[in-house]
């Protein structure tokens, strides 16, 4: 099969690797159509991760070409979507939904642990605890932000722990920060405020209904509210800088939702501001499998719209030319799709 293979920094390659076997009789083989680039994949090729050579990707769909004997919820033949986090599905962690909480300790595909999905194949452990079959109604994309962006916003804003009517800060606005713009309007928040760098993503977020942010953020956020401060703040991106605007912008007794991925230099923590403004600081990695039960009815319905996150499409052989344009960080480029086994130019 052919997979793509982070050699060293911001060095891609599409190599010939050797076809994945079932892990054992719970497992599956997906025939991979459509992955997606993640922000987590980035920090692989920007070098913030250097653990080199692996196979990137965890976020995919597609169709179960085998299937072990134990299999139950899927066959061969049907189409599904693979959670990024992958948890043994037998233990009471896995019983909440959570496959972080996973006794076994949880493995995410692309990351060296498990194989990438943007691969022409992947294998899946305990495929009838972390593959869903693609619910009527929904396509790739839809399908695609099923399997950890779309799952990960809606966790932020969830964890963010807000009142209807409530304002809530969005900081970052890459394809999990749009996700939780969406989510947090969907959860009842009364304003939700957004600032990025780039201006085409907060025109692109102000498009879903959120309201933009004047830079110095943490200033701005304190006019709009009277100087009371937001009583949450999703933090999408999780740079210092990020996270120092997200302290500074929640009101007090407010909650610091982080999804972003920091990096691994430690972040000075003022533990002893928090403690004297009671605030509550909450970080997750996405409950992939616990939030599919909540958001595929809102998906069907209509009520969530997955529309906007994706703008362009590449072949799994122009790899290297999708990081590129990731890595670019444009207004223009958000969320890239993968197409394994295609042949031809980007589109978007």
């Amino acid at each position: 099969m052919r997979s793509l293979i982070v050699t060293g920094q911001g060095q891609i390659t599409v190599e010939t690797a050797p076809d994945p076997v079932l892990t054992g009789p719970d497992g599956v083989i997906v025939a991979v159509s459509t992955a997606a680039v993640c922000g987590s994949d980035m920090h692989f090729y920007d070098g913030d991760l250097p653990y080199f050579p692996v196979a990137l990707g965890h976020e995919a769909v597609g169709t179960v070409v085998e299937a072990g004997a134990d299999v139950r919820s899927v066959a061969v033949g049907d189409r599904v979507l693979v959670s990024s986090v992958a948890g043994c599905g037998a233990c009471s962690g896995c019983a909440t939904g959570d496959p972080v909480r996973c006794v076994a300790g949880p493995q995410v595909f692309g990351s060296g642990m498990l194989g990438g999905a943007q691969s022409e194949l992947l294998a899946v452990p305990a495929a009838d605890f972390n593959v869903l079959a693609v619910p009527d109604g929904l396509d790739d994309d839809a399908a695609l932000l099923l399997t950890d962006n779309l799952n990960t916003g809606w966790a932020a804003a969830q964890r963010a722990d807000f009142d209807p009517g409530a304002d809530v800060v969005v900081l970052g606005l890459g394809a999990v920060g749009l996700c939780a713009v969406k989510s947090a309007l969907m959860l009842g928040a009364g304003r939700v405020f957004v600032a990025d760098p780039q201006a085409g993503r907060v025109d692109r977020a102000v498009g879903f209904g959120a309201t933009a942010l004047t830079r110095p953020t943490v200033e701005a956020v304190l006019e709009a509210t009277g100087g009371r401060g937001a009583d949450a703040v999703i933090d999408a991106v999780a740079v210092d800088g990020s996270v120092n605007d997200a302290f500074g912008s929640v009101r007090s007794g407010g909650t610091v939702s982080v999804v972003g991925v920091h990096g691994m230099e430690p972040y000075p923590l003022d533990l002893l501001m928090g403690v004297f403004r009671s605030i509550t600081l909450r970080m997750t990695t996405a409950p992939v499998q616990a939030t599919w039960p909540q958001l595929v009815p809102l998906l069907q319905a209509g009520r969530l719209d997955p529309s906007g996150i994706f703008t362009h499409s590449f072949d799994l052989e122009d790899g290297a030319a999708a990081y590129a344009a990731v890595a670019d960080r444009s207004a223009e480029t958000v969320k890239v799709r993968l197409h394994p086994g295609s042949s031809g130019t980007s589109t978007p």
